[in-house]
């Protein structure tokens, strides 16, 4: 466990594992990025309002063949209404996020960008994605801002980051799941789980 001073108000904050890249301070809510053994201010994490939630940061998630440790919390609006997308790690401390929108709960396993998914041209509903020989197309589309952060995470995150996101399924039922921002994307395969099949373990 690696420890690092806030720069905005000197609180201490641990790195618990190695692939995290950004935590937040308990202390203050700056967000920091973390790199070279040095903790630098990223801005603030912005006003995480009360709303009723499944699962938090400190808890353990399992549903199908995922249990998920949840380290990290980011809200994202998109005008209408928001979800709440939460990164942890798996029991081999591999990054997955666990997405809650509308009820709905969404397991998410980043994708290497060799070999990643293929889209021609803009990104649009009822596109056709291929992906390892398959062929999805995008059945959601929505652009959302970050509000809000919690926690640690494995990448770098920052209040009003803005991201296009798609949700593009095959005919067994398949997701695939894409983000866009200027100058990148990032692509995770996933699956469905209603509430009902979720097991938490409350944190200490």
């Amino acid at each position: 466990m690696t420890k690092f001073n806030c720069p905005n108000c000197g609180n201490q904050v641990e790195q618990s594992l190695s692939i995290v890249k950004m935590i937040t301070c308990d202390a203050c809510g700056t967000s920091l990025f973390l790199a070279d053994d040095k903790a630098l201010t990223a801005g603030q994490g912005g006003e995480m309002h009360d709303a009723p939630l499944l699962f938090g940061i400190g808890d353990k998630v399992s549903m199908g063949a995922y249990t998920v440790d949840l380290m990290g919390h980011a809200r994202y609006s998109y005008g209408r209404g928001f979800w709440d997308e939460f990164w942890g790690v798996d029991g081999q401390g591999d990054p997955v996020w666990v997405s809650v929108d509308e009820g709905d709960i969404v397991v998410q396993v980043p994708l290497p960008s060799k070999g990643a998914p293929r889209v021609s041209g803009a990104a649009r509903l009822g596109q056709k994605v291929t992906y390892q020989r398959g062929v999805y197309r995008i059945q959601e589309m929505e652009s959302a801002e970050c509000v809000a952060i919690r926690g640690s995470f494995g990448e770098p995150m920052e209040v009003g980051d803005t991201h296009t996101f798609v949700n593009a399924g095959n005919k067994a039922g398949d997701l695939l799941s894409g983000e866009f921002w200027d100058g990148g994307e990032n692509w995770y395969l996933g699956a469905w789980f209603d509430p009902f099949e979720v097991k938490v373990v409350r944190g200490t």
